[in-house]
């Protein structure tokens, strides 16, 4: 990895904030509003680059781990940041986020890393036992929190009950609590790249000549990832209208914010996974791409849940018929993918084709 402390790696999140400060509130001229989506990329970046710092301290599979959970952060401070000005035409901003989040990792991400592992080492090969579990709780949570509200009965719409959404929210929770307790603890060993040893899995690369950075870098690079987080969430506050604007302009439907925003805070996670990918190291790949859709809907859920019961917001979960078709075919396809623990370049064709078809419907529904 590259040293985790540079002149671009510090400045950019001060930047960040300081253009936070001056263009929050204010209705920004076009040109400002092209200098802040430049900044807000490059915080996101940034973000994540100190997230790689902080988790190659704490090595593999806990480096994983606080990557996603820092990607889902972003997200959800997005969406509540959105959501807060968009009045009832954002109250599918959560469900078109989470859902894009799972399309982007279990099929870009996954296709992504499986293609280039294969172009480069024709047969990669990883943790069938990890993968598939972690798949597993994916299509779970998706199923429970996205596919089940188009069919219940006790709300009109594709909604949940107040009793619902809370049931919904713990279950999300406690089954992301599992996952991580198993990925971290008790079958730590399942979630190593397959040639790694369970008890000497400190650094993150394993390349043998990257050396963990020390306690002070890690810190120092935590404090930069707060800045950077609050950053992220307040700019995208102040160019959310034009967005929006943008959106209708083009005649898309507004599903298409939900997919610009898993796309940007995926962006830097579809980076990491690629180089790891390259490195013939795709558990690590799949670690990211399924930690992340995992923290996206067992985080984001219960956090909408929070603020839509305190602040009596709408809120539509449930997907339609054809997004329930390509969550199926996702959940089918994977499954044949992990189960095998090898695979080779034909599995990551398949996969970004069908990312492919979803981007083609979010436009063209």
């Amino acid at each position: 990895m590259h040293a985790p402390l540079t002149l671009r790696t510090v400045a950019t999140p001060i930047a960040a904030l300081v253009a936070l400060v001056i263009a929050f509130g204010m209705e920004l001229p076009g040109w400002a509003v092209a200098v802040v989506a430049i900044v807000l990329v490059a915080a996101v970046l940034i973000a994540v680059h100190h997230a790689e710092v902080v988790a190659h301290r704490v090595g593999e599979p806990f480096g994983s781990l606080i990557l996603a959970v820092a990607v889902t952060v972003i997200e959800v401070g997005l969406i509540l940041s959105i959501s807060a000005s968009g009045g009832e035409e954002a109250a599918s901003l959560a469900r078109d986020t989470v859902f894009a989040a799972v399309m982007i990792t279990c099929n870009g991400i996954v296709g992504l890393c499986l293609l280039i592992g294969g172009i480069r080492h024709h047969v990669v090969s990883f943790q069938a036992e990890g993968s598939s579990g972690a798949l597993a709780a994916v299509v779970t949570l998706a199923t429970l929190c996205l596919v089940l509200p188009t069919f219940t009965t006790t709300s009109e719409g594709p909604t949940f009950s107040a009793s619902q959404l809370v049931f919904a929210a713990i279950v999300s929770l406690v089954l992301f609590g599992v996952y991580v307790f198993v990925q971290t603890v008790r079958h730590r060993d399942y979630f190593l790249p397959v040639d790694d040893d369970p008890d000497s899995a400190d650094d993150l690369d394993h390349d043998g000549h990257v050396d963990p950075p020390s306690n002070r870098t890690a810190l120092i690079s935590l404090g930069l990832l707060v800045a950077s987080l609050v950053a992220v969430v307040g700019l995208a506050k102040t160019i959310s209208p034009t967005i929006e604007e943008g959106v209708r302009a083009i005649g898309a439907p507004l599903t298409v914010v939900g997919v610009a925003i898993a796309l940007l805070v995926l962006l830097p996670e579809t980076l990491a996974a690629a180089r790891a990918a390259g490195r013939d190291r795709l558990q690590t790949s799949f670690n990211l791409a399924y930690g992340s859709a995992l923290a996206s809907i067992g985080l984001t859920i219960p956090a909408i849940a929070v603020t839509s019961l305190l602040f009596e917001n709408p809120l539509l979960l449930g997907l339609s018929g054809t997004e329930v078709v390509l969550l199926a075919l996702t959940a089918l396809i994977g499954s044949l993918t992990v189960l095998q623990g090898t695979a080779i370049v034909l599995q990551g064709a398949i996969h970004l084709l069908l990312f492919a078809s979803f981007l083609f419907i979010a436009l063209q529904p």
